[in-house]
C-alpha cells in the first residue's frame, strides 16, 4: 500500500540557534524541533536524561496508604501475594515486586492467571486459592483497575488489595485499600504514561523510602537501579510513550540489560544471540520481549516470571530455551493465521478494491486466542484499517482489536458495547469478549460506525519524514549525533529521513520476507534492508525516492553506515 509522505517543515533559523547552543549538527537540531523541543534547556535535558529527573513517587495518589500497609505487613510477618498480568508488562512488574519484597524480608508469593481458562485481570477463583494460602494482602501488577467486583470478593474474605495499574480508569473504581494509577482522578503524579512496571517501580522506590524512615536498613539501602532491566523490558514491550519518566527508565534500563547480572536476562540474551555491546530498544521489542510474551500466549506466563527471578543459571538457561521454542511455535501459528485472515479478506474483495468496509472484523474457531492480537496488528498495519480478530469456541469468542492513526479503537468499542460481554484497553489496542452468536451483528454495527465517520483520506497511510537529505550529507558523526535521541519507541520514533532520486544498483531477498538493497546517490553507496518488502524484488535503475532510518552497523570491529528502508 502506497504511503503519503508527510514532510516536517524546516526551521532554518531555529536550527542554527539550537545547533550553536547545543553544539549539535543542524540535522539533529531539526529533529529536536520536530519533537517540540525548541527551548535549548529542555532540549539539553532530553539529550542528557538523568535518574534525578524521576518524579516523586509519593505524588501517586494512595502511595502513602500502600506503603503504610506494606510496612505493617512486614512487621507482622503477613504473607503477601503479587497478582500479575500475563503479558510482558505484567510479567516484569510481577518479577520486580516479588524480587524486591523477597529481598527486604517479606513472605511473598506470586500468581499469574492462565490466559485461556482465567482471562485477564483478577478472578474470584484465583483469589479463593490465594485466601486459602493464608495470604492477607494482594498487590496487583499491571491489572486490577477494572476489577471492582473481585476486589469486593477479596475484602469479604479479609484480604486487602493494593492495585498497581496504568490502564484507563473505569467509572466503577475498585474499592481497594490503595489504587496506584497515574490516570485516576485526583492523582498529582505529573506523567500519566507509565507502563504497569513503571507504576510498580515507583511503589518499590516509595516503599524503600518508608522502610528507611523506620530505620529498617541497618546493613545498607538496596540499590534499585539494578531493577531497571525489568522496567525497560516491560515499558518497551507495552508500547507506552518513551518520553518523560519512561525515557529515563528505559535509557538506564537498557544499560542494565547490556550489563545485567540477572541470570534470566543473561540466558534470554544468549538465545537471542545478543552477546556483547549496547542493547537497543529495537532488540528488546523484536527479540527479548516476544520470547517472554510467548509463554503467556500459548501456555502459562509464570514460566517467564520464573526465568526473571531465578538465582540458578542452569535453570535460567533451560527456561530461556523453552521460551525460545514457544516463540518459534507462536511464529508458526501466527503465519498460518495471517494467511487464513488474508484469504478471508480476499474473498470479501479487500485486495481487489471491492471491499467496502473501513474496518476489518474476522473470526475463526481454529484461531488461537493468544495470537489474535499479533495478527490483528499485522492486518491493521498492512491495510491501514481498524482491525478486530476473534477466536471462537462456538459459544464464547475472545478477540483483540488494533486501531490505526486517528481512530481510537477503545472509543469505537465503547460505542458498540451493547453486544460485548467485556472489553478494555486503550486507543491503540483492546481486548474483547463476546458471545459467538453475536459476532456478525457486532461486525455490522462496528463497520457501519466506521463507514459513517471515517473518510477515505483517513485510510491512506502516512509516513512522517523528519527531513529531506542527500546521502553525501550523512556520515558516521552525524548518524552518531542522531543516536542521542534514543531510546526510540512510541512518541519518540526513530528519525525518518527522505532522499530523492537515488539509483538502486541491485536487490535480493533475505529470509524470504526482507529486501536487501544497494543504493547510490552522488558518489555515495549505501547498503540497506527493507523489512517485509521482499515483494518489491527485483528493483534496479534511477529515480527512486526512499524513506529510511540511518544506522551504524558494527561487525568484526568495523563500522558501516546502513539504512533501514521504510518506503520507496
Amino acid at each position: 500500500m502506497k504511503r503519503r509522505w508527510k514532510i516536517s517543515p524546516q526551521n532554518k533559523e531555529l536550527q542554527r540557534c539550537l545547533s550553536s547552543e547545543l553544539n549539535v549538527s543542524p540535522l539533529l537540531a531539526q529533529l529536536l524541533i520536530n519533537r517540540g523541543l525548541v527551548d535549548s534547556d529542555k532540549a539539553f535535558s532530553f539529550l542528557s536524561p538523568s535518574l534525578q529527573d524521576l518524579h516523586d513517587p509519593f505524588l501517586l495518589k494512595d502511595m502513602g496508604k500502600a506503603c503504610e500497609r506494606l510496612v505493617k505487613a512486614l512487621k507482622k510477618g503477613e504473607k503477601v501475594a503479587v497478582y500479575g498480568d500475563f503479558d510482558v508488562d505484567g510479567v516484569t512488574a510481577t518479577a520486580l515486586l516479588y524480587s524486591f519484597l523477597k529481598e527486604v524480608g517479606f513472605d511473598v508469593d506470586y500468581y499469574i492467571p492462565e490466559r485461556l481458562s482465567e482471562g485477564y485481570g483478577l478472578n474470584c477463583g484465583a483469589l479463593d486459592i490465594i485466601t486459602h494460602r493464608d495470604i492477607r494482602l494482594v498487590i496487583t501488577a499491571d491489572c486490577g483497575i477494572s476489577n471492582a467486583d473481585e476486589v469486593i470478593f477479596a475484602k469479604e474474605r479479609g484480604v486487602d488489595v493494593i492495585v498497581t495499574d496504568h490502564h484507563e480508569v473505569p467509572e466503577d473504581m475498585p474499592p481497594a485499600l490503595a489504587v496506584l494509577n497515574p490516570k485516576q482522578s485526583g492523582c498529582k503524579f505529573p506523567f500519566k504514561g507509565l507502563a504497569g512496571v513503571g507504576v510498580a517501580f515507583n511503589l518499590i522506590v516509595a516503599l524503600r523510602a518508608s522502610l528507611r524512615e523506620c530505620g529498617y536498613f541497618s546493613n545498607g539501602i538496596p540499590n534499585l537501579k539494578r531493577f531497571l532491566d525489568l522496567v525497560a523490558l516491560g515499558t518497551i514491550a507495552d508500547i507506552v510513550p518513551l518520553v518523560d519518566e519512561n525515557r529515563v527508565l528505559v535509557k538506564f534500563g537498557l544499560e542494565e540489560i547490556a550489563n545485567s547480572a540477572r541470570f534470566g536476562i543473561k540466558a534470554l540474551k544468549e538465545v537471542c544471540r545478543i552477546r556483547s555491546g549496547a542493547v537497543k530498544s529495537r532488540q528488546v521489542g523484536f527479540q527479548l520481549a516476544p520470547r517472554i510474551n510467548a509463554a503467556g500466549r500459548l501456555k502459562r506466563a509464570d514460566m517467564a516470571v520464573k526465568l526473571l527471578i531465578t538465582e540458578d543459571m542452569k535453570e535460567a538457561t533451560e527456561l530461556a530455551r523453552m521460551l525460545d521454542s514457544e516463540n518459534n511455535t507462536r511464529q508458526g501459528i501466527e503465519r498460518k493465521m495471517l494467511q487464513e485472515a488474508i484469504s478471508m479478506l480476499e474473498a470479501e474483495g479487500l485486495q481487489s478494491g471491492a471491499y467496502s468496509g473501513k474496518g476489518i472484523v474476522l473470526s475463526s474457531a481454529s484461531w488461537h486466542p493468544g495470537v489474535v492480537g499479533i495478527v490483528a496488528s499485522r492486518l491493521a498495519e498492512r491495510f491501514n484499517r481498524p482491525t478486530i480478530l476473534f477466536a471462537s469456541d462456538g459459544e464464547t469468542a475472545r478477540g483483540s482489536g488494533r486501531g490505526v492513526r486517528g481512530i481510537d479503537i477503545l472509543d469505537c468499542l465503547k460505542r458498540c458495547s451493547g453486544l460485548l460481554e467485556r472489553y478494555g484497553g486503550h486507543k491503540a489496542a483492546a481486548g474483547i469478549t463476546i458471545k459467538a452468536k453475536n459476532i456478525e451483528k457486532f461486525k455490522g454495527i462496528f463497520l457501519d460506525l466506521l463507514n459513517r465517520e471515517v473518510g477515505d483520506e483517513d485510510l491512506v497511510p502516512e509516513v512522517s519524514v523528519d527531513a529531506l537529505v542527500a546521502l553525501n550529507d550523512l556520515n558516521q558523526k552525524v548518524v552518531t549525533d542522531i543516536g542521542r535521541l534514543a531510546p526510540f519507541g512510541y512518541c519518540n520514533a526513530e528519525p525518518v529521513l527522505g532522499v530523492r532520486g537515488t539509483h538502486i544498483l541491485e536487490t535480493d531477498i533475505v529470509a524470504e520476507r526482507h529486501l536487501r538493497l544497494k543504493v547510490g546517490q552522488g558518489g555515495s553507496v549505501w547498503h540497506a534492508i527493507g523489512y517485509g518488502l521482499a515483494d518489491r524484488h527485483p528493483l534496479k535503475g534511477e529515480g527512486f525516492d526512499i524513506v529510511f532510518s540511518p544506522y551504524i552497523d558494527e561487525w568484526n570491529g568495523k563500522k558501516n553506515l546502513k539504512m533501514r528502508v521504510k518506503e520507496l
